[in-house]
Formats: C-alpha cells, sequence, structure tokens
C-alpha cells in the first residue's frame, strides 16, 4: 500500500501547503500521519505515533497531530500539552466532525486542507507567530504501511 492510493500526489502538495499557509499565522505546528490500519483506539495510537515522531520537542508544546487511519476508517486529531491548556473543552470534537463528513464524502484532500486552516486560526489567537518563529516540524505527510 502507498500513500497514493489515500492521497495522490497532488493532493498531498495541496495538505503540504495548506500547513505552511496554517503555520503563518501561528507558532504553532500541524502534522498529518497516514496509515492503511489502525486495530485498536485511533486516539491510543495517535499518541503513540505523537511521542514517536518527536511531536512533544516543540519550543511551546503547540504541535497537532491529525492520524488518519484510512482502510480502518478510523482517525483522531491530539494537540500537545501547550494547546490543550490553551484551547477550550470540546475543541477537537468540533473538528474531528467536520473532518468525519469530509471523509464520509471521500474529499479528504478538502477535508485535511479545510481543517488545518480552522486549526491554524485557532492555534493563531493562542500562539501567534512572531519574527523568530522557526518551522519546528516538516510540512509533509509522514506515511506507514
Amino acid at each position: 500500500m502507498a500513500l497514493v492510493d489515500f492521497i495522490p500526489t497532488e493532493g498531498q502538495r495541496r495538505i503540504a501547503q495548506a500547513i505552511t499557509e496554517a503555520e503563518k499565522r501561528t507558532s504553532g505546528e500541524i502534522c498529518v500521519h497516514v496509515t492503511p490500519r489502525c486495530y485498536f483506539s485511533p486516539i491510543g495510537k495517535a499518541k503513540r505515533k505523537f511521542n514517536k515522531l518527536g511531536l512533544y520537542k516543540t519550543l511551546r508544546r503547540n504541535a497537532v497531530l491529525i492520524f488518519i487511519a484510512y482502510k480502518s476508517q478510523k482517525f483522531a486529531i491530539i494537540g500537545d500539552t501547550g494547546i490543550n491548556e490553551a484551547l477550550p473543552a470540546g475543541y477537537w470534537d468540533q473538528e474531528k466532525d467536520m473532518l468525519a463528513q469530509s471523509l464520509a464524502q471521500g474529499r479528504q484532500v478538502e477535508g485535511l486542507c479545510e481543517v488545518i486552516g480552522r486549526i491554524g486560526e485557532r492555534l493563531a489567537k493562542y500562539f501567534p507567530a512572531d519574527r523568530e518563529d522557526l518551522n519546528e516540524l516538516s510540512n509533509e505527510i509522514t506515511y506507514e504501511d
């Protein structure tokens, strides 16, 4: 299985560009990870992937992971401690609902780009960009079989 089975090459570029644009407004970092299968809790798997990718190493603890197991039709959106302390309760549920609808309609690229933009807007309120901000994490989708 290859990532292009779920997101075509052009879609991958669009998603990376959406991350780049969102991160221009915030010091937060947004990452997307795709895998074919998740046999148990997508939240648990997302947390393990978050740690494995080192997303907790951002300066302000403000990374977000959008984790999708497309063949299992499961996904999760999780934030690091800095974000979770700042955002209102239930915020991630709003974003998950929007993404779930897009995924169910087969609009994964559009849905991911939209949710990335929305997350970027929200992060900008709590973690605005500054001149010294570094892009701490890659904007490319990570993938594993």
